[in-house]
């Protein structure tokens, strides 16, 4: 698993920056905002590749004295790191694009532009693809924050090339629009990513399908009569569970133990499940 994970995060990584290099150029050299700011978010997009590299390797650290329960919560520290720094460089690219607007500049619209644009809506579609597949299998966070941001960036892209096709037909001002719609999509980015995350770093409780779901393999356990109480809430990425469950009053001490324990390694085993505290009801 964390071999796949990092080949995802290699490959984003890989990726943006290819894309920053071919963007940057090709942006300088035209004079366009529209392009300027798809090479500034691919650079976020570097910037997100190395955080999330970097929160993947630790997440897959064993529990030390320190962090006895695991070190989960890299990966929504890193998310909403992510985020922040997308809204920095939007409001960044939205007051040059205003400017832009005031004063409209010359724009090359060489073929160069349309080809890099082209292709980054091709490959990020394709990047995109890819790691929601890889976040959904191994429910990485960070991984399908990264597939948020690769969809939002095919939406760029297309704008971007909007308006480039706009200058191309004379009206300059379009370009300086182009780039406040990029960073309109570079918000949603930091928003989708940072609202999830927070919900990590708060630690939100499960919603009630995951509850119902939890309450039905524990009552399918032999021993267990009743689920009286149930509590949960995120650690990292993971649920911390307390049940109450009810066992036949007249079982001896081990065996209403033997019964909780049998909770205990079942709700364990789940994916979405770090660790699980199960209370004893004699009824």
């Amino acid at each position: 698993m964390p071999n796949r994970l990092k080949r995802a995060v290699d490959v984003a990584l890989f990726v943006n920056i290819f894309l920053f290099i071919i963007k940057g150029i090709v942006g300088v050299i035209s004079n366009s905002i529209a392009v300027i700011s798809e090479a500034l978010n691919s650079l976020t997009d570097i910037i997100s590749s190395l955080a999330i590299k970097r929160a993947v390797d630790i997440s897959n650290q064993k529990p030390d004295s320190k962090h006895q329960f695991g070190h989960s919560a890299a990966q929504p520290i890193a998310g909403f790191v992510v985020a922040v720094f997308a809204f920095v460089v939007g409001i960044n690219i939205v007051e040059e694009s205003i400017k832009r607007i005031i004063e409209p500049q010359t724009v090359k619209a060489i073929p160069a532009v349309y080809i890099v644009l082209g292709s980054t809506i091709v490959i990020k579609v394709v990047l995109n693809r890819y790691q929601h597949r890889i976040g959904r299998l191994f429910k990485s966070p960070a991984v399908n924050a990264a597939a948020v941001d690769s969809l939002n960036d095919v939406l760029a892209s297309s704008i971007a090339l909007l308006g480039v096709l706009g200058t191309g037909l004379g009206y300059n001002f379009i370009d300086g629009v182009a780039g406040i719609l990029v960073a309109v999509f570079i918000f949603k980015t930091g928003y989708e990513v940072g609202r999830q995350n927070i919900d990590y770093l708060m630690g939100r409780s499960a919603d009630k399908n995951f509850e119902d779901r939890i309450r039905k393999i524990t009552l399918a356990i032999d021993g267990v009569k009743g689920v009286n109480d149930f509590r949960s809430h995120y650690v990292g990425d993971k649920f911390h569970i307390e049940i109450h469950i009810e066992v036949d009053k007249n079982h001896s001490t081990q065996i209403s133990h033997d019964i909780g324990n049998r909770v205990r390694f079942t709700l364990e085993q789940l994916e979405e499940v770090q660790k699980v505290f199960v209370h004893v009801d004699p009824v």
